[in-house]
């Protein structure tokens, strides 16, 4: 793929994410997620081994989507070459198109940055409005934590948390995978964090059966959930004290990611984040991240322009920087030429 198709192809379906946001029906990662659940059935067995298995097939199933896709794009038609002093012919209308196409698809797909600052902006009402109950039963929509006795100050706190941890997962992680493999990596990265969310969280069934998905998806991660980070720092109204909170407390986190988004969003918006979270039957102690007070309410509309704002910075990278690697090297001339 002709390395202007992909920015251009990213740009598009970044701006496509923007308008449009998810689809209510029929989204293409969940179609994903359904078709993992039938073969988690298959292959389920309380053991590492079967897990791997699962992951292997559901990742390489997605990648292997993205590769047959993007070689097909490379069949279309050239048309008439573009020649810019030399023998060497750019790439044809309808096949840039294409490829365009292609990557604006993909990237649409597996972004879900919009959908992030609008749940955020939900929750934000609701709570607003003093309606506790309303943002109990939006909580599931960013979180698996149990909201049935959340109140207000514990509900912004969950929902400023997800919006940190989710602008890696939803935004930055599958732009830089797209900057770097294309529809491939877009593809294959969702892939990976959709299993996370299904199956590497801890629990009796899945603490053997998920250990594959979770790790893969921490390795994943492990790159864009410290540009996040460090996107976040420079966003914030004081940079020195959010890279202060994010060197100090990013690493306490359990999630070695995780953390370095959540100290970071603290950092930025001069609040205290962490503390007790129940999960259904388990209950897990979370570091304190920040040097600020707890998160209010108002703090929750805070985060979603920071989410925005490192969202577009990320967007912005993406595009570019494609653009600016080093080329591939170039084919010699066949002879004769």
């Amino acid at each position: 793929m002709h390395i202007w198709s992909r920015s251009a192809g990213i740009a598009l379906g970044v701006l496509v994410d923007a308008v449009v946001g998810d689809p209510r029906r029929g989204h293409p990662v969940a179609l994903f997620g359904r078709a993992a659940a039938a073969l988690e059935r298959r292959l389920y067995g309380d053991a590492r081994p079967n897990g791997v298995v699962h992951v292997a097939v559901c990742v390489g199933a997605a990648a292997g989507l993205g590769v047959l896709a993007s070689l097909a794009t490379e069949r279309v038609p050239g048309g008439s070459p573009t020649r810019l002093g030399s023998s060497k012919a750019g790439p044809g209308v309808a096949r840039a198109v294409a490829e365009v196409g292609l990557t604006a698809a993909a990237t649409w797909a597996v972004l879900g940055g919009t959908t992030l600052a609008r749940e955020g902006v939900h929750m934000a009402e609701a709570l607003e409005a003093k309606d506790i109950e309303a943002a109990r039963k939006r909580l599931p929509h960013l979180c698996g934590r149990d909201p049935r006795t959340l109140e207000a100050p514990e509900l912004a706190r969950a929902t400023v948390e997800s919006l940190a941890e989710n602008t890696s997962d939803a935004v930055v992680a599958p732009l830089f995978w797209g900057a770097i493999a294309g529809v491939p990596g877009l593809l294959a990265y969702r892939a990976v964090n959709t299993l996370d969310a299904m199956v590497g969280h801890r629990s009796p069934r899945y603490e053997r059966f998920g250990w594959a998905a979770a790790r893969l998806d921490d390795v994943a991660n492990y790159v864009p959930a410290r540009i996040t980070g460090l996107l976040a720092v420079l966003a914030a109204p004081d940079s020195g004290r959010a890279l202060r909170v994010l060197r100090r407390d990013g690493h306490r986190h359990p999630s070695p990611n995780a953390g370095r988004c959540e100290a970071a969003f603290a950092g930025a918006l001069d609040v205290t984040l962490g503390g007790v979270n129940v999960y259904g039957s388990r209950v897990e102690h979370r570091p304190e991240m920040g040097e600020g007070p707890r998160p209010e309410v108002r703090d929750i509309r805070r985060a979603v322009r920071l989410t925005r704002t490192v969202s577009l910075a990320a967007a912005a990278i993406a595009v570019l920087a494609p653009a600016l690697w080093p080329r591939r090297a170039r084919r010699s001339p066949a002879r004769g030429e």
